[in-house]
């Protein structure tokens, strides 16, 4: 009998920690820090830089979080949303003017990797045994074929 309600706490814990850690959302700063470390190691930033793009990057996901605590409300309008990729746009062009020689085709091939996600992803076509290369991203968006 003991053992049988320590096991149901057990099981009960355990349930409590999974649904926490799915509901639980990154912070702006989480965020921030894993890609402006990113970036540094990828594009050697100097400690100037690197303290300009926090700055950036910071502003950009704030305005990211919110949109996305609007949309769980319920609350978004779909001008929210073109709002937050102007600003994206914007902090992504900012970012690139603080750059300079190599690390500008660097930051573009890493912003391409970020969009693209994992580069061996593959999609079956319905009924058939082939399978077809997913474009998505940059090279998606400028060969205008859907996936």
């Amino acid at each position: 009998m003991k053992k049988t309600y320590i096991l149901v706490a057990f099981l009960l814990f355990g349930i409590s920690a999974i649904a926490n850690a799915q509901q639980k959302m990154p912070t702006a700063q989480e965020l921030t820090v894993k890609n402006v470390d990113e970036m540094a190691e990828r594009l050697k930033l100097s400690s100037t830089q690197k303290s300009i793009i926090y700055n950036y990057t910071f502003e950009m996901y704030k305005q990211q979080l919110d949109l996305v605590k609007k949309q769980q409300a319920g609350t978004s309008k779909e001008e929210d949303i073109s709002k937050f990729y102007r600003f994206q746009n914007q902090t992504n062009d900012n970012i690139k003017t603080i750059l300079k020689g190599e690390q500008l085709p660097e930051f573009e091939k890493l912003q391409e990797e970020w969009l693209n996600g994992d580069k061996n992803k593959k999609k079956k076509k319905k009924g058939k045994k082939d399978q077809e290369e997913v474009v998505t991203g940059i090279e998606g968006l400028k060969s205008g074929i859907k996936p």
